[in-house]
């Protein structure tokens, strides 16, 4: 018998995607077979997966809580903001469309018997389905045709649990806010609350606890304490980089530039993670600081947008002084593209067709073609010779001269490029800071020592910490005792 319970929240970034982590591991370490499952996301930090498709990268970190391989059915429809007011829809891991807000808002409901069909076929091999729903059920607004809160609840006849943050303050009142404006036939759905990011001794909220049972009319499940080791895991959503995401002050300066569309920036947690560099996200009307010594132009899920937005930053002209200066620039995915001399997207499939000039730090130009490349990837860094693992997640191809200065060998296949000088480099490896030995060999390049960082074995010791943590702080038998049969 299959189980299934959904974890809502008051709002984004309460810690919906961290918890249901923890809970991953926690019931697999109980012996059960567990499956992460959001019906909708939206992000641009996405993951590949084995067979070929794409999903936010939570899900992917869920799955490995359960010690899973992640699945385009774990995150059926994925949204990738390419403008203020459109995004690529993701279906099942395949690219379906571009669909304007209001175009996708008005059409939504027919991606639900996808989302219906991937929630089976994970229930099909698993005890217990842990879902995770997004942004809020307490926007009502959004309740009619709803696929990733209360509307997939409602069609897969699923109980749920809202967690608050007290962090960010109100949490009273959004949990409570949150039963009062909802329906009765979607209220009844909430089983419990659980709060989030507690700080202190939680003796000290029991008033504030009790008013909640009483006036929700159902129990509080959990008081859980700020989990500091979080930082150490993939944060899902941008608006993460608002905040300082450096844990150390190294010597070595690491600058990267804060895109607007910016993609994937997990791939500089074992950068931030090491004790010999500090890395800086430069924020719009900051200047790229002259002290850097490597500036990163990260992914981007609409390279030509970003790199007007670069432009407009005037990181251009900071960028082609930091090169004269001897400094260094490394371009990951879509930032590689706006190195080059052009970017030819012909076939509108970021925005009106075009083709425009790039930074002209390599000499490569890309065409933006419409089949994606999606796939894991295991290379060898040639300039150090060390292995190194990733994925690739873009449309186009790149092609120029300094590809004969690749960045790394996949194979008998060449990727990225490096300037004559050997000061620009560009590549198209996702991740590729995750493989220990080509990090500590990349650091050592920029005169930085590497620590003794084990990234792998970290994320895993995180998820096994945090597992304890919620087993700690949760009544996980009560949780388990609310999912219900599917």
């Amino acid at each position: 018998m299959t189980r299934a319970l959904m974890l809502m929240g008051t709002g984004s970034d309460v810690g919906k995607s961290l918890i249901v982590a923890g809970l991953c591991r926690a019931f697999t370490r109980r012996g059960l077979a567990v499956r992460p499952f959001k019906p909708q996301n939206m992000s641009n930090n996405a993951a590949v997966t084995a067979d070929g498709g794409e999903i936010g990268r939570a899900q992917a970190m869920q799955a490995r809580a359960a010690r899973v391989e992640p699945s385009v059915h774990m995150n059926p429809v994925l949204l990738k903001p390419e403008t203020t007011t459109g995004a690529q829809v993701i279906v099942q891991g395949q690219r379906q469309a571009s669909m304007t807000a209001r175009g996708y808002f008005q059409n939504r409901m027919q991606f639900m018997p996808a989302i219906l069909d991937s929630f089976q076929r994970l229930a099909a091999n698993a005890d217990l389905v842990l879902v995770e729903g997004a942004g809020s059920p307490g926007e009502v607004n959004l309740r009619h045709g709803d696929l990733a809160n209360m509307g997939f609840a409602a069609a897969a006849n699923l109980p749920a649990v809202l967690l608050g943050d007290i962090h960010r303050g109100g949490v009273i009142a959004s949990i409570a806010g949150t039963f009062d404006i909802l329906p009765p036939e979607d209220r009844a759905r909430l089983k419990g609350f659980l709060i989030n990011k507690f700080h202190g001794d939680p003796e000290l909220f029991s008033e504030g606890r009790s008013f909640l049972e009483t006036r929700t009319g159902t129990p509080c499940l959990g008081i859980i304490p700020h989990f500091a080791a979080a930082r150490n895991l993939p944060a899902e959503d941008a608006v993460a980089l608002e905040e300082t995401l450096s844990s150390h002050s190294g010597k070595t300066k690491i600058s990267v530039l804060r895109l607007p569309r910016i993609a994937n920036f997990d791939d500089l947690d074992p950068l931030r993670l090491e004790t010999g560099v500090t890395v800086q996200f430069v924020q719009p009307g900051e200047s790229i600081p002259a002290d850097t010594r490597l500036v990163i132009i990260p992914g981007s899920k609409s390279s030509i947008a970003d790199l007007a937005a670069l432009r407009r930053e005037g990181w251009d002209i900071d960028l082609k002084a930091h090169v004269r200066r001897g400094g260094l620039v490394l371009g990951l995915c879509g930032g590689y593209q706006m190195l080059g001399r052009l970017i030819h997207d012909r076939q509108g499939l970021e925005g009106p067709p075009a083709s425009v000039e790039g930074l002209g730090l390599l000499q490569v130009e890309t065409e933006l073609l419409p089949d994606k490349t999606l796939t894991r990837v295991t290379a060898t860094h040639v300039p150090t010779g060390t292995p190194v693992s990733g994925y690739e997640i873009h449309l186009g191809t790149t092609a120029g001269p300094d590809c004969a200065r690749p960045f790394a060998a996949i194979g008998g296949i060449a990727d990225g490029a490096h300037s004559p000088s050997g000061l620009v480099a560009g590549t198209y490896l996702h991740g590729c800071f995750s493989s220990d030995t080509f990090r500590a060999a990349f650091l050592s390049s920029l005169g930085a020592s590497a620590s003794n960082l084990h990234f792998e074995n970290l994320i895993e010791t995180t998820l096994d910490d945090l597992s304890v943590h919620l087993e700690t702080h949760v009544d996980l038998d009560a949780l388990l005792a609310l999912a219900e049969p599917v």
